[in-house]
Formats: C-alpha cells, structure tokens, sequence
C-alpha cells in the first residue's frame, strides 16, 4: 500500500485540470503542463480534488501510483506557483553573467563557459554571483540548476565552486593539519 499515493491532492484555485485517454493536462496562471499516465494507474478527478489509485495490487503498481501521484502534485504546485532554485559561485574571479538566452560562468578556467537557457525556464541574475533558475516545470529547473553547479563543483579544501543557496559544503583541513 503506497502511503503517498493514497494522498488526496486539492487543486489550487485558477488551475484546470483534465484528463483524456492516459493523459493528464494542467492548466495555471503560469502555463500548461502534461503528464503521461502509466497503464497500471488510474486517475480520478472529482470536485477540486485528484485521487490516484492502482488498477491491480502489483508491486509495481504500488510504486508507480506514489510516483505519479508526487508528479501530480508538483504539476499543480508549478503551474500556479512555479519552482525556482538558487545558485551561488564562491571563489575569487567566480561569476555569472546572464545576456539573452546565455549564462556565461566564469570560474577560474581560461576561457568563459557558456550555457544556453532551455525553453521554459528563466534565468535571473541577483548579482554577478547569485543567479536563479525559475520555470513551471521542477524537474527541468532542478537538472538545469545541477547542470550548471556541474561547470565547477565545490571542492571541499577552499569552498571555491558553484553551490545551491544555502548547501553546505564539508570543509577538510588540507596537509597543514598533518
């Protein structure tokens, strides 16, 4: 028995969801998002709430209706509220720039890297070395934050690097300490 699956999501006011064949569509303020639904979950949408619920007693069954049921609902946060993730570069010389549909991160290589910014997403410089993804989607705006901490992970001896706001990063002592 899924314990998140069994989970009753109530539809935010100002989204329309709909459901045809094994598609879901919902529809904000901030846009429209589609889900594919797996064969072995049925979907119900009743007055102002959605209710998953398996169409066998599989094991496979029980792990997709918490799965769907979690993207159900992170669908319905992101498309009346919408995600954004915050990144931060630590380290002398360490920036971002962002010019058009371009993030050009400076951090400590020879040359400039240049990312471009995927459809759907918006990316919006706080200062030179805080920059935040928004988007409606959270898995795009998650892998296309981890894609650019990815330019220059934070390494644990100085804490130069790229981060997520607020991570921590473990600090070790270097060959002094020996």
């Amino acid at each position: 028995m899924s314990r998140i699956g069994e989970r009753n999501l109530v539809i935010p006011e100002g989204v329309t969801v709909s459901k045809e064949e094994n598609t879901l569509l919902v529809k904000g303020s901030k846009g429209e998002l589609t889900l594919n639904i797996n064969p072995l979950i049925e979907v119900v949408i009743t007055d102002g709430n959605i209710k998953t619920k398996q169409k066998n007693e599989s094991k496979r069954a029980n792990v997709m209706q918490g799965t769907t049921n979690s993207l159900i609902k992170s669908m319905l946060e992101g498309v009346s509220k919408g995600f954004e993730k915050g990144l931060e570069a630590v380290g002398v010389g360490y920036r971002f720039n962002v010019q058009g549909n371009k993030i050009v991160i400076s951090a400590g290589f020879s040359h400039p890297v240049e990312i471009v910014v995927p459809e759907g997403l918006k990316a919006e410089l706080i200062s030179n070395t805080e920059l935040t993804i928004k988007g409606i989607d959270k898995q795009k705006v998650s892998e296309f934050a981890a894609n650019i901490r990815k330019v220059r992970e934070p390494e644990p001896y100085k804490g130069k690097g790229i981060r997520y706001k607020g991570e921590i990063v473990r600090r070790k002592e270097g060959k002094k300490a020996a």
